[in-house]
């Protein structure tokens, strides 16, 4: 039965029938009872006749389906319906400037080089530029860290050993030579591995994956190899982007390790939050940027959809994936997403507006606002977000209630369901799904196969609700707003929509784990949102709160 329902096909030009296909593919043909079967699946009824009629287009279906599947179709492919999150008749800015930094205090190089763990990217830069240490001692100092704690954080699946040293002694004569590349050089990084890199293994994460070498760097390590960036670690993923749960174990919240990770991005908020790289890359799909920097308590960006290229990363869902950094502060984000993003003439959903990010920022003058009824709802961490108003009030911020589109968006979920079983199509119908670790039945490989009785119908006819909620979006009378972090059907409705988001901590629970806030942009308004969110941050002090049990151990600590 499981093999019938993993090769299902599509009933009334939409759902897919194991049962119907089954009988097709030993001979018998497809009939009126079949039919009335599948009616049940996908919520109509048909009279007689009108089964009857269309049983000869049904056979024509399953036979351009078993053509279709004869051909080999790599999961970089991507499907020739582009989504597009632009608001009819919107603008946007089109000149770039120069972005402009806060200053940074002149750093100095410590005694114990482990100290410079927890640091921001801002801050290693400014040692790096000033030749205070160099590439090759803080890439060393971040594979230490990685080889002592990765085990304990399940966090890490892939070291590149000897590709960072290379880039990093790279760096260090380009620096020496007067050659300074921008505040990303010389810096060590770790990748969630989704993302390509020539010359190691790109698991996804997922057993039937665990020994994949693509070759090809993606865009995005591309763009961070340009900037000068040094990658020492593949970081961990849930297994095809779902949680924290890979082949080798579940990635550690560092804060308290009984816990998982959560979301996809684990290894990258785990590693990040733990001290063991200065940044990483993350992806969100639904939540797997949010998710785990909120657990980890790390600053995370998601950026709009179509700003950063995702040529030589795992698809999941060509709609609504997006690739953003994972860092300790929000200027740090700023940085990262100024390197990658922009266009590689690859991936066809990207475009080319500017970034004028800065720093400097009067509260009074933005329009900032924010969801009443979200902060209204009892959930754990009202508290501090309660606080979090409060903070944003004292800082000059009129905060300006607004409401969000009333739409079905929970309805709207399978969108990511049916464009992931495309992705997976092969999986599923080979059988090697048995391998993915997870088989409960809110895992891929069950999703995967309930995700084959999707009307084709249904779904663009959730993809146009989707094209609705878009425009009322681009109504909202603000330049950014804050919400929960997983109020309501915010995370949802705004990666459908694919508007940028910052989350950054903004307090601890009684059990002394990280809770968080979110602050969600105009579509390509990153800048502005970073901007808010800063001013937030730098008010507030819990980002420089860093795990305890990683901190650095200085010799009359002992170990």
């Amino acid at each position: 039965m499981k093999r019938l329902a993993a090769m299902g096909f599509l009933v009334c030009a939409a759902v897919v029938s194991g049962y119907m296909l089954g009988a097709a593919r030993d001979g018998t043909p497809i009939t009126a009872a079949m039919v009335s079967h599948a009616e049940q699946v996908i919520g109509l009824e048909f009279s007689a006749a009108e089964r009857d009629s269309m049983l000869e287009d049904l056979e024509e279906y399953l036979a351009s389906y078993e053509t279709i599947r004869g051909f080999a179709v790599d999961n970089a492919v991507p499907p020739a319906l582009a989504f597009n999150p632009v608001p009819a008749g919107a603008r946007f800015e089109a000149r770039q400037r120069k972005i402009r930094l806060s200053s940074v205090k002149k750093p100095e190089r410590p005694g114990n080089l482990e100290d410079l763990a927890f640091c921001s990217v801002r801050e290693l830069g400014e040692l790096l530029r000033t030749r205070k240490v160099t590439s090759a001692e803080l890439t060393t100092m971040y594979l230490e860290r990685l080889k002592k704690h990765g085990p304990a954080l399940q966090c890490v699946i892939t070291l590149t050993e000897e590709r960072a040293l290379r880039h990093a002694r790279q760096a260090d004569s380009e620096i020496a030579a007067g050659r300074y590349r921008g505040p990303l050089h010389g810096i060590p990084y770790g990748a969630k591995d989704l993302l390509a890199v020539r010359g190691y293994k790109t698991t996804w994460g997922a057993a039937p994956y665990k020994d994949q070498m693509i070759d090809q760097d993606a865009t995005v390590i591309a763009k961070l190899d340009e900037a000068g960036a040094v990658l020492v670690a593949k970081l961990t993923m849930g297994a095809l982007a779902w949680g924290d749960v890979w082949y080798g174990g579940t990635t550690r919240n560092p804060w308290n390790l009984d816990q998982g990770s959560s979301g996809s991005s684990a290894g990258s908020a785990s590693a990040t939050a733990a001290g063991l790289v200065a940044f990483a890359i993350g992806t969100e799909t639904w939540g797997s940027i949010i998710s785990p920097s909120t657990r980890c308590g790390v600053t995370g960006l998601r950026p709009t959809y179509g700003r950063v290229s995702r040529t030589g990363a795992m698809a999941l869902s060509w709609s609504m994936d997006k690739i953003g950094p994972i860092c300790r502060t929000v200027e740090d984000c700023a940085i990262v997403f100024d390197a990658i993003r922009g266009p590689d003439g690859l991936d066809q959903t990207v475009v080319d507006l500017p970034f004028n990010y800065a720093a400097a920022l009067d509260p009074g003058e933005m329009r900032v606002g924010y969801v009443p009824e979200l902060f209204a709802e009892d959930y754990p961490s009202r508290g501090a977000d309660s606080t979090s108003l409060e903070i944003l009030r004292a800082l000059g911020v009129d905060l300006v209630p607004i409401k969000l589109p009333e739409y079905p968006v929970e309805s709207l979920a399978f969108i990511l369901n049916a464009e992931a079983a495309a992705a997976f199509d092969e999986l599923t119908r080979s059988g090697r799904d048995d391998l993915m670790v997870r088989q409960v039945k809110h895992a891929w490989p069950n999703v995967f196969r309930a995700s084959r009785f999707i009307p084709a119908v249904e779904y663009i006819q959730a993809n146009r609700v989707r094209h609705m909620i878009i425009q009322e979006m681009e109504k909202l009378d603000a330049e950014v707003y804050v919400a929960p972090s997983f109020g309501g059907d915010n995370l949802l409705l705004t990666n459908l929509t694919g508007h940028p988001c910052v989350v950054l901590p903004n307090g601890f629970d009684e059990e002394g784990s990280p809770l968080s806030i979110s602050f969600i942009g105009k579509l390509y308004g990153e800048a502005t949102l970073l901007a808010v969110a800063k001013t937030f941050q730098d008010a507030t002090d819990f980002h420089l709160r860093h795990p305890e049990a990683f901190r650095a151990r200085h010799a009359d600590q002992g170990e």
